[in-house]
């Protein structure tokens, strides 16, 4: 006997900032677009479990439990995750966002963001990578965009490097080692991380970032501080998804 709820959720369609142009042609995430559903009190529960706030995890765990389609979360690109983390808000609590920037109060509405504008020229469908020849040092490399599971993998390899070394930060050479896929033509992962570690010069590891930055589908989190001046990367504390919170 198949008993159906009484009860539905409204859910809403999400434009992934890729359009899905990065991902495996099987994948779901390869439509460009997935389907969300509204907070219900269930997700207020996850937003107040201490564990998952003290482990870092909260933000994760509530857009898994929003997404209705049947997508593989790790996959998710940084700049479409960051997108949905947005789009989670909004079902949430609505488009107002409050928040104090450099001690003035702002307010912003969520829905008016738009996706970073993608130079598809760029994009080989269901290709993650892409080439760059470094401008100091001539080398040719082959880097990707950063998934979801690339960040969990960076994480741990990081928490493993303070163990052996308390003082030790090198988060910006263990995320290009993650990053680089090739270097003229060399796609060994020891001989690329000896790159790395050893002859990446600081100029062209700047470069590569920049680029990585301006071609990275995202949501535009920028927005004009009242003062004026230069647009400015939004600020998302505490009243992002606790809007209660103080």
């Amino acid at each position: 006997i198949k008993i159906m709820s009484k009860f539905t959720l409204p859910t809403e369609t999400i434009e992934l900032p890729s359009k899905g142009l990065l991902y495996p042609k099987d994948s779901e995430l390869a439509k460009g677009i997935i389907e969300m559903k509204y907070m219900t009190a269930k997700e207020e529960d996850i937003l107040t479990n201490q564990s998952y706030i003290q482990k870092g995890t909260v933000i994760d765990k509530l857009i898994k439990s929003l997404i209705v389609s049947k997508i593989d979360f790790n996959q998710l690109l940084i700049g479409d995750k960051n997108a949905i983390m947005v789009a989670a808000r909004i079902l949430g609590y609505g488009g107002k966002y409050e928040f104090t920037y450099k001690g003035e109060h702002n307010e912003i509405d969520l829905s008016t963001l738009d996706n970073k504008k993608l130079d598809k020229k760029l994009f080989e469908p269901g290709i993650n990578e892409f080439s760059l020849k470094l401008p100091q040092s001539g080398n040719e490399i082959t880097f990707k965009l950063l998934t979801h599971k690339d960040e969990q993998d960076i994480a741990r390899e990081l928490e493993g490097l303070k163990k052996i070394n308390k003082d030790s930060s090198p988060e910006l050479t263990t995320r290009l080692k993650h990053v680089i896929q090739s270097v003229n033509g060399e796609r060994d992962k020891k001989d690329i991380r000896d790159y790395v570690d050893n002859y990446l010069l600081a100029r062209d590891s700047r470069s590569l970032r920049e680029y990585i930055k301006k071609i990275q589908p995202d949501i535009d989190l920028t927005f004009f501080p009242k003062r004026g001046g230069d647009a400015v990367n939004l600020p998302i504390g505490l009243s992002f998804f606790w809007p209660d919170a103080g």
